[in-house]
């Protein structure tokens, strides 16, 4: 309400008086009446209820009656594990192999986990995204030979990002040391486990059931949380990742024969001829279809396990003090003690990757079209690795096919990229021809004033009018102008360590570091 000198405000008593004169009829007894009307209708609502109840009541009694159906009780599940659960009572332990002699020369100067793959990557990041995409976030990686590499790329790769505050995940390195236990290198998967026993011990202490025991040179994608599942489900002391596949396949596998519920009965080392056809098994048992299970009637250990903790401490310590490998000893001993050894189905893509020319293939065959075996691209269980920061790879006037490029790459005009795998920070100059090659790229970029230190300022990577065809290049090699790589005299074997390059299986590999002068012909 406005006043000549300025806005009026009503008191509450004022505006309280106004809103029960709105609500009575207008007048000198408005109010009043509003009030005695107010208890008339009070009276009559109790009235009013009791009827409503009267009416209801009636109505069912005279309704007929409905039938009563019992609910059963939720059914308590038989096995559940959850999710958190594995980042609590599994360890991941991975382990690194010995001197990687059958990958050399690409484990001359680094661990064979280490050993880069598909571009981007290295070997030991398979196995620890498989264990990060199965909440498996505790997690060792043991090795022996040149550990320096392995243990950069693993702590900087992953160390801030695994696990959580609650969980405390890890991913370290654990390398052969001398201790008042013993003073020797590892001996084997089953020794390098017994060695670090009284580590794992703690973790053990820490709530751990399980072991989960994986190699550093397979490639592979699995849910270890199925498997872990399954070797609780069955209740079984271990189990044996196990892959299906035929006779022509199965003489270069060590064998497992099972019973129907796949349980193990047997195991047999690269068997042939009568030995072999013994090693024949149902795999329907395994949930294998029966179309496939008829062509692949043998399982092969994949040399990945799942070993309940208390078995594995009596395993290494009481029953087998002296053994030195889990597949041809440990676990064909703890069957034998009559333990329960079970067998899990891997049935996907999965590949040794220990030699030169497995390596060879399993990083060629990325670029299979339309749909490699294996692929990095899996939004729901990628790859990790890395953080590097590169800039985008650069082509410029190139012809590319069936390829896949690192980060950081620099192809210059005129150059042909065909079927092959190029690395980080990899430098193509003009008009080079690459062929069914793996190159590794290189560590670091190079400016002009660390080139000159070379003699003629020879920079990484491939110089101009340069020919290769399957071969492998390892990181930071140095190949001048019009140099052919070719082995156009198909030698299968040849160590010339001495010019920077080996022969292995028909393939080429430049040694890491090596210099190849301009118009050199391999």
């Amino acid at each position: 309400m406005e006043t000549m000198a300025g806005t009026y405000s009503p008191s509450a008593q004022q505006r309280c008086a106004g809103s029960l004169h709105g609500m009575g009829s207008t007048g000198r007894f408005g109010n009043a009446r509003s009030f005695a009307h107010s208890r008339q209708s009070a009276r009559s609502i109790p009235r009013k209820a009791a009827k409503v109840q009267a009416t209801l009541a009636m109505e069912r009694e005279q309704a007929p009656p409905k039938e009563t159906k019992e609910v059963p009780a939720p059914s308590p599940l038989d096995f559940e594990i959850t999710v958190p659960d594995m980042s609590k009572t599994v360890l991941g332990i991975i382990l690194g192999g010995g001197a990687g002699s059958r990958l050399y020369p690409l484990t001359k100067k680094r661990a064979k986990p280490a050993v880069p793959l598909g571009a981007n990557y290295r070997l030991i990041d398979i196995p620890v995204s498989n264990c990060i995409n199965s909440n498996v976030n505790k997690i060792y990686c043991l090795t022996q030979f040149n550990s320096a590499s392995l243990n950069r790329h693993l702590s900087q790769a992953y160390n801030s990002n695994v696990g959580g505050y609650s969980s405390k995940g890890f991913v370290e390195v654990l390398a052969a040391s001398q201790s008042p236990a013993g003073s020797r290198w590892f001996q084997g998967t089953a020794d390098a486990v017994r060695q670090y026993l009284w580590l794992f011990e703690d973790a053990m202490r820490s709530g751990v059931e399980d072991f989960l025991i994986l190699s550093g040179d397979h490639l592979y994608r699995m849910n270890y949380q199925d498997f872990v599942t399954t070797h609780r489900k069955t209740g079984a002391d271990i189990t044996v990742a196990a892959l299906p596949t035929d006779e022509k396949q199965a003489t270069a596998f060590g064998l497992m024969k099972i019973d129907g519920t796949g349980r193990i009965q047997d195991f047999a080392e690269k068997p042939k001829g009568e030995a072999l056809k013994k090693m024949q098994v149902d795999t329907t048992a395994l949930g294998l279809d029966a179309e496939r299970a008829k062509a692949m009637p043998y399982i092969a250990s994949m040399g990945i396990y799942v070993l309940k903790a208390s078995a594995i401490k009596k395993l290494l310590t009481d029953h087998f003090p002296e053994a030195n490998d889990f597949g041809s000893e440990v676990i064909p001993g703890a069957k034998d003690l009559g333990m329960h050894v079970q067998a899990y189905l891997y049935d996907g893509y999965w590949e040794d990757i220990g030699t030169i020319e497995a390596f060879y293939n399993a990083n060629l065959a990325l670029t299979k079209n339309p749909k490699p075996d294996y692929s990095f691209y899996d939004y729901d269980a990628p790859i990790y690795t890395m953080s590097r920061f590169l800039p985008p790879s650069k082509v410029a006037e190139a012809e590319i096919s069936n390829s896949i490029l690192g980060d950081g790459t620099v192809i210059r005009a005129g150059s042909k990229i065909r079927h092959s795998v190029v690395g980080l920070r990899s430098l193509i100059q003009e008009n080079c021809t690459v062929e069914d090659t793996l190159l590794m790229g290189s560590d670091y970029y190079e400016t002009l004033e660390e080139c000159a230190l070379i003699p003629g300022c020879l920079p990484m990577g491939l110089g101009a009018n340069t020919i290769v065809r399957k071969a492998i290049v390892d990181k930071n090699a140095r190949i001048g102008s019009d140099v052919r790589i070719t082995n156009e005299g198909n030698i299968k074997e040849a160590n010339r360590e001495d010019l920077g390059f080996v022969i292995k299986d028909g393939i080429v590999v430049v040694i890491k570091d090596s210099i190849i002068p301009n118009g050199t012909v391999i």
